[in-house]
């Protein structure tokens, strides 16, 4: 039996699940897409161990803001981001790639 498996990950983008479940979506066309879908949705990013940045949804982060999602990007663990409701997703993820 294996005791590893082989990732292309070159990072990860954890994002908090109770904050998405606040919203009920907020992102996307028609602002119903939760942050982390929309994001696996942009190029390089996803879920499966073949993308080169994963997204991932966890349990609270602890800090709640009002109408907006933590996002934690493992490249950069001493910085924390609020993504506003609303906020495009496509910038954001231009900026995660050059971190």
């Amino acid at each position: 039996m294996k005791d590893h498996v082989r990732a292309r990950w070159s990072g990860a983008v954890l994002v908090c699940g109770k904050c998405s479940k606040k919203l009920g979506g907020g992102f996307g066309d028609k602002g119903r897409t939760p942050l982390a879908k929309a994001l696996r949705a942009e190029p390089g990013f996803g879920k499966g161990r073949k993308a080169s940045v994963g997204v991932v949804e966890t349990k609270c982060l602890g800090i709640c803001p009002k109408k907006a999602v933590m996002l934690i990007d493992s490249r950069r663990p001493d910085v924390w981001r609020i993504v506003r409701e609303g906020a495009d997703v496509e910038a954001l993820a231009d900026e995660l790639r050059q971190s």
